[in-house]
């Protein structure tokens, strides 16, 4: 018997851009806030494997910010998501990847399968009538993608605001100028912005970029949208009782919110624990240590020996262990920093890994496992050198070709994969199952 579909309908938009770096995150966050400041519910989703934005979002928004991919996530999780916050959501946003036909699935193929109007935002610094060349462009290159409105960023005056107003053609429209300002950029590094909690002003930086929209005439709310899908099976509770350690501090925090989701309703007891702070493990049957900076982090990752001992102790017990990225890294020997460092880390696998000074992994990717095939991405700046033979790779999903080696040791599992574990609830559940353990 299916179950009764989800569905309601609430004001919507992509906000998108023709390419990265035109503003369109902090955009979005600042509009979460303005609307949220104004005391509506506002929901806001990313489109694609961002572990970073979303941080930012949910802090704008006052809500939890899920990914959204076609692929990764599915076309049918995308519509439900949306469908269930549009049932209590005075404001759906989403924030688009890269351009907004970049990718496969690019953030334009988001928006014609949610049936949501895509808003570019255009840095227009240095434009003026070519601004209207490429609003144009990106309303007229696909016929199932609306692009009706557009933002200009970045404006050097209000002269230069109706300068590009003017200038657009009929059936596109300006909803704002947004000036140059402080309170809309945020500091990057290597992986992209830095973490929520790594920034002490968030907030206030968020009220204050808000008010600066707010100036520029963007506190409208845009076209209402329809929606409506068959919530998606419950699952079953593979994880009964099981406890997993879940580390989560600024040196591990790339988790996906529907991972956890997932974990939790397979019957799973998550117990978190910071590896930089913490002496010791929670009491637990299998961890889980998840990407992020262990770079950064890594002299007093080194420095916590009880930690690390405590890891080394779980491991040699043969209690599982996924490791992902930054949690591999962990699991090394030892970690070369960007200034290039050495530092011991857990030693679970021989070798090491090397801060390469540049990006050495990108991509979507897929792995075969026992249960099932998990997807996710890829995404690093550091080299992996080790005698140890993988048991597998991932896959590409652009061509197919082997992608990210994969370890197996006793009960750990280790990759430079970060996996979405709703792709597959069984795959997922065998990682952390000590019944199925090697």
């Amino acid at each position: 018997m299916r179950e009764s579909p989800d569905c309601g309908t609430a004001p919507a938009a992509l906000i998108t851009a023709p390419a990265s770096g035109q503003g369109k995150s902090m955009i979005t966050a600042a509009l979460a806030r303005l609307h949220r400041n104004r005391g509506r519910r506002v929901r806001v989703f990313k489109h694609g494997p961002d572990f970073l934005d979303p941080m930012v979002l949910e802090r704008a928004s006052g809500s939890p910010t899920y990914q959204l991919h076609p692929w990764m996530t599915g076309e049918a999780e995308c519509r439900w998501r949306l469908a269930q916050a549009a049932g209590d959501a005075d404001l759906i946003l989403l924030e688009g990847s890269m351009g907004l036909f970049d990718g496969d699935p690019s953030s334009g193929d988001l928006a014609a399968l949610a049936g949501i109007p895509a808003v570019p935002v255009i840095d227009a610094s240095g434009m003026a009538q070519t601004f209207a060349a490429v609003a144009l462009g990106l309303a007229r290159y696909r016929d199932d993608v609306q692009v009706e409105a557009v933002i200009a960023n970045r404006i050097g005056s209000p002269g230069h605001g109706r300068i590009l107003a003017d200038c657009l053609p009929s059936g596109i429209r300006l909803l704002g100028a947004v000036p140059r300002s402080a309170a809309l950029s945020i500091p990057d590094r290597h992986l992209g912005i830095v973490q929520a909690e790594e920034i002490d002003d968030l907030d206030a930086k968020l009220d204050t970029a808000a008010l600066v929209l707010e100036e520029a005439g963007l506190d409208a709310l845009p076209d209402l949208v329809a929606f409506d899908a068959v919530p998606p099976p419950a699952v079953p509770e593979l994880l009964n009782g099981v406890r997993i350690g879940v580390a989560r501090d600024r040196a591990f925090a790339f988790i996906y919110r529907a991972n956890l989701d997932l974990l939790a309703a397979m019957g799973a007891e998550l117990r978190f624990f910071s590896p930089l702070a913490d002496s010791d493990l929670p009491a637990v049957d299998a961890l889980w240590l998840p990407g992020g900076y262990p770079e950064l982090h890594a002299g007093r990752l080194a420095a916590n020996r009880p930690m690390r001992e405590a890891i080394r102790t779980h491991h040699a017990a043969g209690k599982p262990i996924l490791a992902e990225c930054g949690g591999m890294m962990a699991c090394m020997e030892s970690l070369v920093d960007g200034d290039g460092q050495r530092h011991p880390m857990a030693g679970l696998l021989p070798g090491e890994t090397v801060m390469a000074g540049r990006l050495t992994g990108l991509g979507l990717q897929s792995v075969e496992l026992p249960g099932g095939t998990l997807r996710g991405h890829t995404f690093h700046h550091s080299r992996l050198m080790t005698p140890c033979e993988p048991v597998g790779h991932t896959v590409r999903q652009r061509g197919g070709t082997p992608g990210e080696a994969v370890f197996r040791d006793r009960g750990l599992t280790a990759s430079y994969f970060h996996a979405y574990f709703p792709s597959s609830p069984q795959a997922t559940a065998q990682l952390f199952n000590p019944r199925e353990a090697a």
